[in-house]
């Protein structure tokens, strides 16, 4: 199993398919690498090398006590970037990955990206604040972690058949085994690491990193998010980054890579060879 030791000692899963120019995947929580299949595989028949690791305390990575913040996420992100030599790569996060990427790229630079793409992720800042107001009252993130700590199986239940694919919507097409998916992958990882990082991904401000980061980065966004709301995120996130280009999908529900993967792996495509 290929796996990569952090300074800290932490073992890092991570899948290295292929060759060619590399795509470097960030999943989101509480999932892991398995999450990003549909696209490694279509950008794999499309010639590119596609690289993707499970961050620590998720999936099959090790599932160490501490370390469950951004700063460490991004850190174990340039490890495998490090470990592997990838240049010219494309780095592209979904969810808390996007956040995992722009902290990657305010943290340690662009030298090893050319290009970057967040999907339906939590930069600038989730929680609200004065200097944020349209985010969500920190008591709502409590919720979720008194939830993750009473039972975190029907938590995760609850996600995964309701608002993180949009089955909660009417007249959605409702696919069970996608939640089914979603829920085995985060059953597999920590629920240490899935409580510390509710606080990671909700109450990290990105707004610094985006500005630093002069690449071409797409941020892409269903405007039907019921994880991470759109108005307080992707037009924030684009209008930040000194070359950001937004993409909004009417109706997509936060789980879009899955659900809608024929469209965004056409529109990442185009912008990786654009």
């Amino acid at each position: 199993m290929p796996v990569i030791r952090t300074d800290d000692g932490t073992d890092i899963f991570y899948k290295d398919w292929g060759s060619g120019r590399p795509i470097v995947f960030s999943h989101g929580w509480p999932l892991s690498s398995d999450d990003w299949d549909t696209q490694m595989l279509f950008f794999l028949q499309q010639g590119y090398r596609v690289v993707a690791h499970d961050r620590r305390g998720h999936g099959r990575s090790a599932q160490v006590a501490d370390g469950h913040d951004m700063d460490h996420y991004a850190d174990d992100l340039a490890a495998v970037m490090n470990h592997l030599d990838l240049r010219d790569a494309v780095n592209i996060g979904h969810s808390t990955g996007g956040g995992e990427v722009i902290r990657y790229l305010g943290r340690h630079g662009t030298d090893r990206t050319s290009k970057a793409a967040i999907l339906s992720a939590v930069p600038p800042l989730m929680v609200q604040t004065d200097a944020n107001p349209g985010g969500q009252p920190k008591s709502a993130f409590d919720d979720l972690q008194a939830q993750l700590a009473t039972n975190r199986a029907a938590f995760y239940r609850g996600i995964a058949d309701g608002p993180f694919y949009g089955f909660n919507r009417p007249g959605a097409e409702v696919l069970p085994v996608l939640a089914d998916n979603w829920w085995r992958q985060g059953m597999m990882g920590s629920a240490k690491a899935h409580y510390d990082g509710i606080v990671a991904w909700s109450q990290t401000d990105f707004t610094e990193d985006l500005t630093r980061i002069s690449i071409p980065v797409l941020v892409m966004h269903g405007d039907d998010d019921q994880i991470v709301p759109y108005a307080d995120s992707a037009p924030l996130s684009a209008k930040l980054l000194p070359n950001g280009t937004l993409k909004t999908y009417p109706g997509f529900p936060h789980g879009m890579p899955t659900t809608q993967h024929a469209t965004i792996n056409a529109d990442l495509l185009e912008f990786i060879r654009s």
